[in-house]
Protein backbone atom coordinates (compact mmCIF):
# COMPACT_ATOMS: atom_id res chain seq x y z
CA UNK A 1 0.00 0.00 0.00
CA UNK A 2 2.81 2.40 1.10
CA UNK A 3 4.46 1.70 -2.55
CA UNK A 4 1.09 2.55 -4.16
CA UNK A 5 0.94 6.03 -2.91
CA UNK A 6 4.46 7.21 -3.31
CA UNK A 7 3.89 6.28 -6.76
CA UNK A 8 0.63 8.04 -6.70
CA UNK A 9 2.16 11.38 -4.88
CA UNK A 10 5.43 10.81 -7.62
CA UNK A 11 3.24 10.71 -10.46
CA UNK A 12 1.10 13.73 -9.10
CA UNK A 13 4.36 16.02 -8.41
CA UNK A 14 5.82 15.20 -11.94
CA UNK A 15 2.71 15.20 -13.83
CA UNK A 16 1.45 18.84 -12.12
CA UNK A 17 4.15 21.50 -13.58
CA UNK A 18 2.92 19.90 -17.17
CA UNK A 19 -0.39 20.62 -16.42
CA UNK A 20 0.67 24.44 -15.08
CA UNK A 21 2.41 25.58 -18.53
CA UNK A 22 -0.58 24.46 -21.07
CA UNK A 23 -1.65 26.58 -23.37
CA UNK A 24 -5.33 27.26 -24.01
CA UNK A 25 -5.29 25.77 -27.65
CA UNK A 26 -8.50 26.39 -30.19
CA UNK A 27 -8.34 23.27 -32.15
CA UNK A 28 -10.86 23.58 -35.49
CA UNK A 29 -11.85 21.20 -38.21
CA UNK A 30 -13.75 21.68 -41.15
CA UNK A 31 -15.25 18.75 -43.23
CA UNK A 32 -15.54 18.67 -46.73
CA UNK A 33 -18.72 17.89 -48.05
CA UNK A 34 -18.81 13.78 -48.66
CA UNK A 35 -20.88 11.15 -49.03
CA UNK A 36 -22.14 8.87 -45.95
CA UNK A 37 -22.20 8.83 -42.10
CA UNK A 38 -20.46 11.02 -39.55
CA UNK A 39 -16.36 10.72 -39.53
CA UNK A 40 -14.43 9.31 -36.82
CA UNK A 41 -11.56 11.30 -36.50
CA UNK A 42 -8.00 11.04 -33.95
CA UNK A 43 -6.03 14.37 -33.53
CA UNK A 44 -2.84 13.14 -32.02
CA UNK A 45 0.95 14.63 -31.52
CA UNK A 46 3.91 13.37 -33.21
CA UNK A 47 7.54 14.01 -32.16
CA UNK A 48 10.03 15.13 -34.11
CA UNK A 49 11.19 11.76 -35.20
CA UNK A 50 7.67 11.13 -36.37
CA UNK A 51 6.84 8.91 -33.29
CA UNK A 52 3.63 8.93 -31.28
CA UNK A 53 3.21 11.46 -28.73
CA UNK A 54 -0.07 11.47 -27.36
CA UNK A 55 -3.83 12.28 -28.20
CA UNK A 56 -5.32 15.37 -28.62
CA UNK A 57 -8.72 14.80 -29.07
CA UNK A 58 -11.09 11.75 -30.51
CA UNK A 59 -14.55 12.76 -32.13
CA UNK A 60 -16.46 9.83 -32.59
CA UNK A 61 -17.51 8.46 -29.18
CA UNK A 62 -18.20 4.87 -29.08
CA UNK A 63 -14.73 2.99 -28.96
CA UNK A 64 -15.73 0.11 -31.01
CA UNK A 65 -15.34 2.22 -34.18
CA UNK A 66 -12.20 4.08 -32.67
CA UNK A 67 -10.48 0.84 -33.78
CA UNK A 68 -10.71 1.73 -37.48
CA UNK A 69 -8.44 4.37 -37.47
CA UNK A 70 -5.65 1.68 -36.98
CA UNK A 71 -2.69 4.02 -37.00
CA UNK A 72 -3.39 6.69 -34.22
CA UNK A 73 -5.35 3.64 -32.58
CA UNK A 74 -2.40 1.42 -32.37
CA UNK A 75 -0.26 3.78 -31.14
CA UNK A 76 -2.16 4.91 -28.64
CA UNK A 77 -2.93 1.57 -27.46
CA UNK A 78 0.74 0.73 -26.85
CA UNK A 79 1.22 4.05 -25.08
CA UNK A 80 -1.81 2.50 -22.95
CA UNK A 81 -2.62 6.28 -22.86
CA UNK A 82 -6.31 6.42 -21.78
CA UNK A 83 -8.59 8.88 -24.04
CA UNK A 84 -11.12 9.31 -21.41
CA UNK A 85 -12.23 13.49 -21.28
CA UNK A 86 -11.20 13.78 -24.89
CA UNK A 87 -13.42 12.42 -26.65
CA UNK A 88 -16.64 14.11 -28.57
CA UNK A 89 -19.37 13.52 -31.26
CA UNK A 90 -18.73 11.95 -34.45
CA UNK A 91 -18.50 15.08 -37.00
CA UNK A 92 -21.16 14.72 -40.24
CA UNK A 93 -20.32 16.23 -43.77
CA UNK A 94 -19.66 19.71 -44.24
CA UNK A 95 -19.80 20.47 -40.38
CA UNK A 96 -17.01 22.32 -38.74
CA UNK A 97 -16.23 20.95 -35.06
CA UNK A 98 -14.08 23.67 -33.05
CA UNK A 99 -13.05 22.47 -29.21
CA UNK A 100 -10.42 23.89 -26.96
CA UNK A 101 -8.06 21.90 -25.53
CA UNK A 102 -4.30 22.02 -23.88
CA UNK A 103 -1.23 21.98 -25.92
CA UNK A 104 2.02 22.01 -23.09
CA UNK A 105 4.05 25.25 -23.74
CA UNK A 106 7.25 22.81 -24.31
CA UNK A 107 5.70 20.74 -27.31
CA UNK A 108 5.19 24.18 -29.52
CA UNK A 109 8.37 24.88 -31.83
CA UNK A 110 9.89 21.88 -30.54
CA UNK A 111 9.44 19.89 -34.16
CA UNK A 112 5.93 18.18 -32.82
CA UNK A 113 3.06 17.47 -35.21
CA UNK A 114 -0.44 17.69 -35.32
CA UNK A 115 -1.44 15.26 -37.07
CA UNK A 116 -5.92 14.00 -37.89
CA UNK A 117 -6.94 10.37 -39.21
CA UNK A 118 -10.35 10.18 -39.95
CA UNK A 119 -12.74 6.96 -40.99
CA UNK A 120 -16.00 6.93 -42.41
CA UNK A 121 -18.11 3.66 -42.07
CA UNK A 122 -17.94 2.15 -45.62
CA UNK A 123 -15.79 5.02 -46.67
CA UNK A 124 -12.33 4.18 -45.74
CA UNK A 125 -9.72 5.60 -43.92
CA UNK A 126 -7.33 8.52 -44.60
CA UNK A 127 -4.44 8.38 -42.91
CA UNK A 128 -2.75 11.50 -41.96
CA UNK A 129 -6.28 13.62 -43.45
CA UNK A 130 -4.35 16.91 -42.24
CA UNK A 131 -0.95 17.74 -41.10
CA UNK A 132 -0.10 20.84 -39.10
CA UNK A 133 3.70 21.96 -37.47
CA UNK A 134 2.92 22.86 -33.86
CA UNK A 135 5.00 26.60 -34.35
CA UNK A 136 3.50 29.68 -32.68
CA UNK A 137 3.76 30.58 -36.64
CA UNK A 138 1.62 28.21 -37.65
CA UNK A 139 -1.14 29.59 -34.80
CA UNK A 140 -3.91 30.75 -36.89
CA UNK A 141 -2.78 28.77 -40.25
CA UNK A 142 -5.40 26.60 -42.19
CA UNK A 143 -4.06 23.96 -43.74
CA UNK A 144 -6.16 21.89 -46.32
CA UNK A 145 -6.94 18.00 -45.70
CA UNK A 146 -6.57 15.24 -48.60
CA UNK A 147 -9.66 13.61 -47.77
CA UNK A 148 -12.74 13.68 -45.51
CA UNK A 149 -10.85 16.92 -43.60
CA UNK A 150 -11.34 19.90 -45.74
CA UNK A 151 -9.02 21.86 -43.29
CA UNK A 152 -7.76 22.02 -40.11
CA UNK A 153 -6.67 25.00 -37.73
CA UNK A 154 -5.05 25.81 -34.31
CA UNK A 155 -5.09 29.33 -32.38
CA UNK A 156 -2.81 29.58 -29.45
Amino acid sequence: MKKLITVLMLATALGTPTLAFAKDTKLSIQMSNYWGPPAYLAVYLNKLDGSFDSTVWVAGGQSRYQRDLRSWFRAASSSNQRIDGITGASIGSGRTMQVDVNIADSLIDAGYTLHVDSAVQDGGLVRDDAVLKLTQANSGTVVAGRGYVGALSVSF
